[in-house]
């Protein structure tokens, strides 16, 4: 059951996370707004909603994956959703310990859906997804919460991958 509606959600992401003014983005794009996923990340309200809607996504998979480290909160939430493990992606190997890039159980052949926070260009997904694929995981699916609809899907699917956002820029009322 939906703890609130796709409107409210959008409210809240919004209200919570929408900021203005002159930002550079992870892709080095300069833009005038920034969506600022720690702020909603942190919210349990929203936290809670998201996982609920991207845990759908995951009926084809066994297990679902996230990225460092905007994913990491939304993977979690998700895979308590869907009730299925979880993957986490560092950006890159650490240097001791274990010396992993991923942390978690994952098996040659598993089926991982792959959840992102906010795509713009999908250059942190799709490294993220060949991560996964190096070891032997098939990615059943990409699913992002936001797509600035700045080539991110396109760049996604010429990857081969199957993109999946539960908003867009659009539903967000951002125009810019």
């Amino acid at each position: 059951m939906l703890t609130m509606t796709d409107q409210q959600l959008i409210d809240r992401i919004r209200e919570t996370a929408l900021l203005h003014g002159d930002f550079t983005l992870r892709s080095g794009r300069k833009s005038k707004y920034y969506l600022d996923k720690y702020l909603f990340e942190t919210q349990p309200d929203i936290l809670t909603a998201l996982g609920q809607r991207l845990a759908t996504h995951a009926t084809d998979a066994d297990r679902l994956a996230g990225a460092e480290l905007g994913g990491i909160p939304l993977v979690t939430a998700a895979a308590m959703a869907c009730d299925k493990p979880s993957v986490l992606i560092r950006n890159s190997k650490k240097d001791y310990g274990t010396a992993k890039q991923l942390e978690g159980r994952l098996k040659a052949g598993d089926r991982v859906l792959l959840v992102e926070d906010i795509v713009t260009t999908g250059g942190q997904i799709i490294e993220a997804a060949r991560v996964l694929r190096d070891n032997g995981a098939k990615v059943t699916a990409v699913v992002a919460v936001i797509d600035r609809l700045e080539g991110g899907r396109e760049n996604i699917e010429a990857a081969s991958l199957t993109f999946h956002s539960l908003f867009t820029k659009t539903d967000l009322g951002i125009e810019n």
